[in-house]
């Protein structure tokens, strides 16, 4: 399996990108041998929250350390290709930073305070002009799976903590890995022309509000029609799904949420557009016993507090024809649209992830054809990993019978057309336009 982005699938063209993750210094390694510590942090160069770092780990160097490797030279090169981030690498004052790595091979305490000063205060800045939110349409369920910049001892803290200081830097631990391999491309220039370019930039935003980290999370990508789960910062597990339709009132939103209960035996609440395009005309032809043979049910409301009414009580002309607006529910069974579990995070918008009965939809090629929801290829397979290995059955034949989860587990609904797969890009179709909408917006700023 592919780990960088779980078996995709190449629908689409692949570019080779041999090397894109290779480190490439263009400053000469900085070799210290046993490096003074730094002293107690009093220069005006550190900043309250470097100098608390520094305090807490008495004056020792982070970047010029002995076990730092190659680090220090390698964060020089990421600087200096921030442009690829969007960023002007002036802000960085690169060439001060190689001037300061100079300074300190000689060993000079005051060289060595002043380049790892430099070095901390260009990481933080660093770090929180990458960690935002890009501004692209995400509908953040929960706030707190919005990417935000964290405090200068956090930020140097979590690379102190890493076990090599040069692989966190080189792979940009701080960032999701999606972000981290789409960035190294654009720096490497592996593209074959503007338009992959073009790609690459629209998609590196995009990639800014996944997760970093080693937490459990999921990972949804319409324009692959794919699911990943993700442990450690590697995906373990992945299955096709079947996302919306490209018609805008039924595309798969970008979200960020956290899935925090699973329904068993669910009923499936027809949105207003397909009761009225779909289901009215079906029930103008068959009458009351549409509702006997499809397992349908008229309500007063979606939800515990549903009352069934009669159906016949309702001008299903004007239903069809869009006038009135009714609630369907289809109960749980066999042809239930919902299958035999969906897995919710509360929202608006009424999308979540779901089984489904209609098995050859999964095998399509171009899996678009929910009207917003996602189809899970193996729902109970899915369960079985949110649930660690132990999920649950439901008991007897009560509807929406809710379980919660042990933990809740984010799930971020994305939208990538530019995918790392191993040493390649992977280039999928822009079913959304989003791609196109994105570019027009950032053509008038």
């Amino acid at each position: 399996m592919n780990r960088d982005f779980g078996g995709v699938r190449p629908l689409g063209r692949i570019v080779a990108a041999a090397g894109v993750v290779a480190a490439v210094s263009i400053v000469a390694p900085v070799t210290l041998g046993s490096a003074p510590a730094v002293a107690a942090p009093k220069a005006p160069a550190f900043d309250g929250d470097i100098a608390a770092f520094y305090r807490s780990r008495g004056g020792a160097p982070l970047w010029l350390a002995p076990n730092a490797g190659n680090a220090a030279p390698q964060f020089v090169q990421l600087l200096a290709s921030a442009q690829a981030d969007n960023i002007n690498p002036r802000r960085y004052n690169v060439r001060a930073l190689s001037r300061a790595l100079d300074d300190a091979r000689s060993g000079s305490p005051a060289a060595v305070q002043r380049a790892e000063a430099m070095l901390s205060s260009a990481f933080v800045t660093y770090v929180r002009d990458t960690k935002h939110d890009p501004g692209v349409g995400i509908i953040y369920v929960d706030k707190e799976l919005k990417p935000e910049a964290p405090s200068g001892v956090d930020i140097l803290t979590s690379a102190a903590r890493a076990p090599s200081l040069s692989d966190y830097v080189q792979q940009m631990r701080w960032m999701n890995p999606i972000y981290a391999k789409l960035r190294q491309a654009m720096a490497s220039r592996i593209y074959r022309n503007m338009a992959e370019f073009r790609l690459l930039q629209l998609n590196l935003e995009r990639a800014r509000a996944l997760p970093a980290g080693g937490s459990r999370y999921v990972i949804v990508n319409p324009p692959a029609a794919r699911l990943y789960m993700y442990e450690n910062g590697q995906v373990v597990d992945s299955m096709r799904v079947v996302a919306g339709r490209p018609d805008p009132i039924a595309q798969t939103p970008m979200m960020n949420a956290f899935i925090r209960y699973i329904a068993l035996n669910p009923y499936w609440n027809s949105p207003p557009d397909i009761t009225s395009r779909k289901l009215a005309p079906t029930i103008l032809k068959e009458g009351r016993a549409y509702f006997t043979k499809r397992g349908y049910d008229l309500v007063d409301q979606f939800g515990e507090n549903a009352h069934v009414l009669n159906p016949m009580s309702v001008d299903w002309k004007a239903v069809a024809a869009g006038r009135v607006k009714v609630n369907l529910r289809q109960r749980p069974g066999p042809a239930n649209s919902m299958g035999r579990m969906k897995f919710m995070f509360p929202n608006p918008q009424g999308i979540w992830l779901h089984d489904t009965p209609e098995r050859e939809k999964i095998e399509d090629a171009a899996r678009l054809e929910s009207n917003g929801c996602v189809r899970l290829e193996d729902a109970p397979r899915f369960a079985r990993w949110l649930f660690n290995g132990r999920p649950p059955s439901p008991k007897g034949a009560r509807p929406e019978q809710k379980v919660n989860l042990p933990e809740p587990v984010p799930v971020y609904i994305t939208y990538l057309t530019a995918v790392p797969s191993g040493t390649s890009i992977v280039y999928f179709d822009d079913f959304y336009g989003k791609d196109r909408a994105q570019a027009r917006q950032l053509a008038r700023l």
